[in-house]
């Protein structure tokens, strides 16, 4: 299977994991690990896989929220933990799980949960601060909010420092083939049901370009307040004209977007 295609399924299988699992998970039996906001569960795993995965999940969830301004709110402590299930390996993962071959991890965000076993191929570097990128986001703007779902993903993709290398090119690229969508289609798309892989890489790297333009142009406090007045169930529109005053819409942001793009 091509590096793409395994790229795009990882991608499709994450999202789909944005409901609830619907069972309790089961800690009879595992061995734990704990840190302030990490509670790590494991079996038969290696001692080195453990202690990487507590200071790796410490470390992104400092820089993550750190990144999107949300420093000032304290989220998992004692009982509000977030929870990573370590499984003895690839086989023991799956069988307990029911995942496809190709998936190296899950998440539930709303039981801050994830899933993954030993050594499991971009875990770290790519799965671990993608998905709490949308755990973090997700507990911030709360579960009855109106962020779209191209912000929430640009926010998961924001913290895979390796997807923001040479973005402009890929996204000049498109642009010049007649292929990139304006953000309203982005908000028009349901992703979890579109099979075109190019498509979808694309959504996901426009969703990440404009989570870029925004933090990095306007800074963290505007960002901030975008995010708690889609909280507060304003829509899109009245929360991009309230946080950054420069956009009317939507339609004013796309426009100085596409200007980003360019420079």
């Amino acid at each position: 299977m091509a590096k793409q295609t395994k790229i795009s399924l990882i991608i499709f299988y994450f999202l789909l994991c944005f409901q609830s699992k619907g069972l309790p998970f089961d800690e009879k039996g595992w061995k734990s690990e704990k840190s302030t906001h990490f509670i790590v569960y494991y079996k038969e795993a290696d001692g080195k896989f453990v202690r990487q995965s507590v200071d790796k999940a410490e470390e992104y969830y400092k820089s993550i929220a750190e990144n999107l301004g949300f420093t000032r709110y304290d989220f998992w402590l004692w009982d509000k933990r977030a929870k990573i299930y370590i499984y003895n390996d690839a086989v023991d993962y799956r069988k307990a799980t029911g995942k496809p071959s190709w998936s190296g991890g899950a998440a539930y965000y709303h039981e801050k949960v994830i899933e993954t076993y030993p050594w499991a191929q971009g875990f770290f570097h790519s799965l671990l601060p993608h998905e709490l990128g949308h755990i973090i986001f997700r507990e911030f703007v709360g579960s009855e909010n109106n962020a779209p779902v191209w912000l929430d993903e640009g926010v998961a993709m924001y913290q895979e420092k390796l997807k923001r290398f040479n973005l402009k090119t890929k996204l000049l690229q498109a642009l010049e083939q007649g292929k990139l969508m304006p953000l309203n289609k982005l908000s028009e798309l349901n992703i979890a049901f579109v099979n075109d892989k190019e498509i979808v890489e694309l959504y996901y790297l426009e969703a990440l370009s404009a989570v870029d333009y925004l933090l990095n142009k306007f800074g963290r406090d505007n960002f901030v307040e975008l995010c708690r007045l889609l909280k507060e169930r304003k829509t899109f529109d009245q929360s991009i004209n309230g946080a950054y005053r420069v956009f009317k819409n939507l339609e004013d942001l796309n426009k100085a977007w596409l200007r980003y793009i360019k420079e």
